[in-house]
């Protein structure tokens, strides 16, 4: 991507303008022949001593860009009072088959200056803008230019626009990536559960702590001894998802192998509510990470159980038929019966994961394990 400046500063005294740094300033305008022109405002120091001020600074400003009837995009910028100081104007030709755009950039158009002043209380005379037409230029997708719109020569800050064009919009500036239009897919709705309930058979197994939520268009729940189960409003190619479950307001019910299961939630499932079928795809061989690393501690500590059981057995078979001795010696006993036998001590239990539960946006996040 390339960065390119267009040297149009418009060196304007503006004593009374004071703007502080605002990042909520970025437009994205869509071009009536494809692809997108983004513009975000930034105000930076022509010195060391300026831009260690811009933190002080109380006003702001607030920029804005639209599109006329003849696809001209007009851009301008406002002070804290509502008050137009500087507009320019920017014409776009997206070329799709080269993957490139022509730009012109222009003075304002009078006649929107006097729209924008019309009928509007406390606007100046006129607004400022550039002062001539810049030659036009040629850019490849996402590449991007600046102009220098208005310098305060007595605070020596200047206020910067920074354009950039795509045939992409997901490759354009956005401060909030959750606004960037995408096709709706059943994945853009979220399965939510709070304060969950999990019951099998009626009798209840594992609830969720005050406090605890989770969502994703995928959920899950394992349960030990009955494996995981995976839960989705849509069958999902490659995976054997059946019409096995229903969502009613806020709770799952689904039956598998013969058990009747109950998911509860402390508020709807979907934002809508109401009832839906529901895919389930059970995976009884699903061990939570961990619980395999617990599995096999615990068969090592049976192990050495059993050895420990092991060595005192043959300890005391050995003690059953001493070996014959030409001494006696009163302290020892003579039967094996009076000699205390320590019994081996059973292993302490172990934690081991009983219920999980879990949420995801796509399979690939779930499965394989």
């Amino acid at each position: 991507m390339r960065n390119k400046g267009w040297m149009l500063a418009v060196l304007i005294c503006l004593p009374s303008l004071c703007v502080a740094q605002d990042q909520r300033r970025n437009v994205v305008v869509p071009l009536a022949d494809g692809g997108f022109v983004a513009f975000k405002s930034q105000t930076t120091g022509l010195s060391t001593n300026a831009s260690a001020g811009l933190s002080e600074l109380q006003s702001e400003f607030s920029a804005r860009a639209f599109a006329d009837e003849n696809h001209v995009i007009h851009r301008v910028l406002l002070n804290a009072k509502g008050r137009y100081v500087f507009g320019y104007d920017v014409s776009v030709e997206a070329r799709a088959p080269a993957k490139t755009f022509k730009i012109f950039v222009t003075p304002l158009n009078p006649q929107i200056e006097s729209k924008l002043l019309a009928g509007a209380e406390g606007q100046p005379s006129h607004i400022a803008t550039l002062p001539q037409t810049a030659e036009p230029q040629t850019l490849d997708d996402g590449d991007s230019f600046t102009l220098d719109l208005l310098v305060n020569e007595q605070t020596g800050i200047k206020i910067v626009d920074f354009v950039k064009v795509s045939f992409d919009r997901g490759k354009l500036w956005n401060d909030r990536p959750g606004t960037v239009p995408r096709d709706f897919t059943l994945d853009a709705v979220a399965l939510t559960l709070v304060n969950y309930k999990l019951s099998v058979d009626g009798n209840l197994v594992a609830s969720g702590k005050p406090g605890t939520n989770f969502a994703g268009s995928i959920v899950w729940c394992y349960i030990e001894g009955y494996g995981r189960f995976i839960f989705s409003l849509v069958p999902r190619a490659g995976y054997e998802f059946q019409k096995a479950g229903v969502i009613t307001d806020n709770m799952i019910e689904f039956t598998v192998a013969g058990r009747h299961y109950e998911w509860l939630s402390s508020a709807p499932i979907l934002p809508t509510g109401g009832t839906w079928n529901l895919w389930v795809l059970h995976d009884p061989d699903y061990v939570p990470f961990g619980t395999q690393q617990v599995a096999i501690q615990e068969k090592g500590k049976l192990d050495k159980w059993e050895d420990s059981i092991k060595a005192a057995e043959a300890k005391l078979a050995k003690m059953r038929t001493p070996s014959p001795t030409t001494f006696h010696n009163k302290n020892i006993p003579r039967t094996v019966q009076e000699r205390p036998v320590q019994e081996p001590t059973t292993p302490k239990a172990v934690n081991r994961f009983r219920v999980m539960v879990g949420a995801g946006d796509r399979m690939e996040n779930i499965w394989p394990r």
